[in-house]
């Protein structure tokens, strides 16, 4: 589908689900890309941390991509281009904080000085093909997270990105209430808007709030307190600086994560009068109740700081009497790998902290009081909802339209939409999907690898291997290999089993050369589901003498 004279939208990320942002604008015959994030792999993809979007879409399209203009910071808005930026070869468009953990993501993949990396002041105007965008600053956890005014022959849109109301930010410079009333003034045709917290009934709060949640919790604290965050929450960071110098508490941070937010933030002027920091090593020479951590880990991530404090592995030790403190929400779906983490902590006598006792966290997204300002404000004629499960983006909709906005429609990824002239429609559907990082290949999330790896993880393997001699006879004993197999002290027997099994099939062996694979693979599977109602995969080799 090429756009003519009309204004289209489609995510091929983030709506209908939490994170993996990637939404689409097409007009006159050409497309620019907004956001290209990463969403986090759970139980059900073994062996993979790192879940791309399917851009296949646009890159049918490539002719027609013009750009990619990002938001802000987070991984689930930049987290793909270290992966698909060159391969899509068009310019990227970032605020210098964003570019800078851009470029260092680039660097790390070695292609830096391949993908071009252009440098937008906020508040000034730029054209990428025939979109006109100006970066409008909001609040959010994270420095320079921008709202985007787009500009088309044909409508205008406000793309809110991630963000909040914060009457006292500790980073940041976001609009007033006045500059984005006054783009309201001008006309907007289409609000798509951030869903996260449309069903909290109260304004998100400000993070200047939470500094004294922290200090008073820390002030409590008699021995080692670390406290874990999402790695790119800058603001919470600058919190945590202050909270350490009023407590009296050396700050050590730990997580590379984090050390990339401190020197990228620094390098573009943030972070003035933050703490000197000190290493691990030094953080436990001191008195326990002289230190404060921060550590990366709070989503239960397996090879994170707070994982390796936990299990032991890392130069942090943590014992009774310590606390952690848990600045952050819980992501639907991390509950298990962070409890997991939570209870090895508890049996050490570690006290945990979350934002149930104590005031210690404050969201970055708009609560429903926040969300009928922005439409107070900006006045679109349509509103489409994003950045949220179904859930999310249908109580948006319902909300939008309690408050007076015209039109809502509910798009889910893959739904093309347009959005101007006249009524926004659902007008055609494009590939959608999921991608994985596996080491260094980019696979199908269900493609035969993965699906292959959790039947493995389901019902484990067994390789067979038998020796034919040249006059067709059976060359020794078949050898077998099991793993995963739930035999345990029956091992022996099970695998006699299997060579009595296999023994028959070679007796009864038909001609086909395939055929001949094949009956051997069923009579162990046969012996398999005999003793333990399960079907692995089996491997079948035959050596020809």
């Amino acid at each position: 589908m090429t756009p003519k004279n009309e204004l289209l939208f489609c995510a091929l990320g983030g709506s209908g689900e939490i994170g993996m942002n990637v939404n689409l604008y097409g007009c006159q015959g050409k497309w620019v890309m907004v956001d290209c994030g990463i969403t986090f792999a759970d139980a059900g993809y073994p062996g993979i941390d790192v879940i791309l979007p399917d851009l296949s879409f646009i890159e049918e399209r490539l002719g027609d991509l013009v750009g990619i203009v990002l938001t802000h910071g987070h991984e689930d808005h930049i987290g793909a281009l270290p992966y698909l930026a060159e391969d899509l070869g068009v310019p990227l468009y970032a605020t210098a904080f964003t570019a800078g953990l851009i470029r260092g993501k680039l660097e790390e993949e070695g292609i830096a000085n391949r993908v071009t990396l252009k440098l937008v002041e906020p508040d000034k105007p730029f054209k990428v093909g025939p979109f006109g965008f100006t970066f409008v600053g909001v609040s959010h956890s994270i420095p320079e997270a921008n709202a985007l005014l787009i500009d088309t022959p044909v409508g205008r849109v406000f793309h809110t990105g991630d963000w909040k109301l914060d009457a006292a930010p500790i980073i940041g410079n976001p609009a007033t209430a006045a500059q984005l009333a006054a783009i309201g003034d001008d006309g907007v045709e289409v609000l798509v808007c951030d869903s996260t917290n449309v069903f909290n009934t109260e304004a998100s709060g400000s993070e200047s709030s939470v500094r004294i949640g922290l200090s008073e919790t820390v002030a409590k604290a008699k021995g080692r307190v670390l406290v874990t965050s999402f790695a790119s929450n800058a603001a919470r960071l600058v919190t945590l600086g202050e909270v350490a110098k009023e407590s009296g508490r050396k700050l050590c941070v730990t997580g590379r994560s984090l050390d990339r937010i401190l020197k990228v933030g620094r390098a573009c002027g943030y972070f003035k009068g933050f703490p000197e920091t000190i290493d691990p090593e030094a953080a436990m020479r001191l008195p326990r109740d002289k230190v404060l951590i921060v550590a990366t880990g709070g989503q239960g991530e397996a090879r994170a700081a707070l994982a390796r404090v936990a299990d032991g592995s890392h130069t942090i030790q943590l014992e009774a009497g310590d606390a952690v403190i848990f600045s952050s929400k819980q992501i639907p779906g991390n509950e298990v790998a962070i409890g997991r983490i939570q209870n090895i902590l508890a049996g050490k006598g570690v006290e945990m902290i979350t934002e149930r006792q104590a005031h210690v966290h404050v969201s970055g997204h708009p609560g429903r009081p926040e969300l009928a300002q922005m439409y107070d404000w900006i006045r679109p004629e349509k509103l489409i909802p994003v950045h949220g499960e179904m859930r999310h983006l249908m109580e948006q909709a319902r909300y939008g339209l309690s408050e007076g906005i015209p039109q809502a429609i509910v798009q889910t990824d893959g739904d093309i939409i347009r959005l101007a002239p006249g009524p926004a429609k659902k007008i055609g559907t494009a590939k959608v999907g999921r991608l994985v990082l596996d080491g260094d290949v980019i696979l199908p999330a269900d493609g035969g690898t993965i699906n292959d790896r959790r039947k493995l993880a389901l019902n484990g393997q067994i390789s067979l291997a038998v020796a034919i001699g040249r006059d067709g006879r059976v060359i020794g004993s078949p050898q077998v290999r099991l793993q995963g197999i739930p035999v345990e002290e029956d091992r022996a027997a099970f695998i006699d089993d299997v060579v009595q099994g296999v023994e028959q099939a070679l007796r009864d062996r038909p001609r086909d050369s395939e055929k001949f694979r094949e009956s051997l693979r069923l009579a162990v599977r046969k012996v398999a589901t005999r003793w333990t109602g399960k079907k692995p995969i089996v491997d079948v080799l035959v050596i020809q003498g």
